[in-house]
């Protein structure tokens, strides 16, 4: 499906006085062939202004490019699907540099069990040793804090079909600016959703690359996102802290305290629309443990 969005600068004048304008702005639009009276008409519902008297728009372009998710205009119908966002997991996979990989064993060969059962019939029973953060997974607040619940007592209705509000941020941040910051995620509404930071680094999923240079989650964005009632927060990239800034971690800090779920290591999040999706990412009920691998997908209504 190819979506649209609007390109410009922009002067307003108010009826009452005043006039507010704006450089390099990007708008998503619902069709490619909108009038400029009908894009300013988006503009002033997104940005939520009233008693508007004018609209300009300058240097007017419209491009084919990814929805993001702007206020008051309705992303196109998506053929109903499930995508998947999670990693394979094989043995030997590195997840995150220094974590030990995984393994696989066989505990019962098809070979064997043919001695055990009737003619004809065989099983495989295989024996799998890794660690909780392997792939794709959910850090449950007992992850970080000892009194915090584990991975059997979290409510499954925080972790299945959650409304997902996805962000896709491939040009909102920089190697000097690695940081997502509050602001970038104040234009929409978040309560009980499924936060889902598009970042485009899971590209290097599996490379050197991936432990260097990553985006992440700033703390003062985990307090905005807490206090804006979200459920869980995902991001497709190798911390939702910055991982190579010491021992600080006040992005899981802030939201595993507040019970607000972390997923880490998703991929393929450029597939979802900014809204509109349903997200899953449910992991077995393990007493007195705090991270286990999922198998995150969202359906696609």
């Amino acid at each position: 499906m190819i979506e649209y969005r609007a390109h410009f600068g922009f002067d307003i004048e108010f009826a009452n006085g005043g006039s507010l304008a704006g450089e390099g702005f990007r708008l998503d639009l619902p069709a490619p062939d909108l009038s400029e009276a009908a894009i300013g008409a988006l503009l002033v519902r997104h940005l939520g202004l009233a008693l508007v008297g004018s609209v300009h728009l300058r240097d007017l372009e419209i491009v084919e490019e990814t929805h993001r998710g702007s206020r008051g205009v309705e992303t196109a119908p998506v053929a109903a699907r499930v995508v998947d966002l999670s990693h394979r997991i094989r043995a030997g996979l590195v997840t995150y540099p220094g974590l030990p990989a995984p393994t696989i064993a066989p505990h019962l060969t098809r070979e064997d069990s043919r001695a055990r059962y009737a003619a004809g019939t065989e099983f495989a029973m295989d024996i799998i040793t890794m660690i909780g953060n392997t792939g794709t997974y959910l850090d449950a607040p007992f992850h970080r804090y000892a009194d915090g619940a584990d991975l059997a007592r979290l409510d499954l209705a925080t972790l299945v079909d959650l409304p997902a509000e996805v962000f896709h941020l491939h040009d909102a941040w920089s190697a000097d600016a690695r940081g997502i910051r509050a602001a970038t995620l104040a234009d929409r509404g978040v309560r009980g959703a499924a936060v889902l930071l598009d970042t485009g680094w899971s590209r290097h999923f599996g490379t050197p690359e991936y432990g260097r240079g990553a985006p992440f989650l700033t703390g003062e964005a985990a307090e905005y996102l807490v206090e804006a009632g979200a459920v869980l927060v995902g991001i497709d990239s190798v911390n939702i802290d910055d991982a190579e800034s010491g021992g600080e971690r006040p992005a899981h800090s802030v939201l595993l305290r507040a019970g607000v779920h972390v997923v880490e290591h998703l991929t393929n999040l450029a597939a979802l629309p900014a809204r509109g999706a349903r997200f899953t990412a449910a992991p077995p009920a393990v007493e007195d443990f705090g991270t286990f691998t999922v198998r995150a997908f969202a359906r696609l209504p």
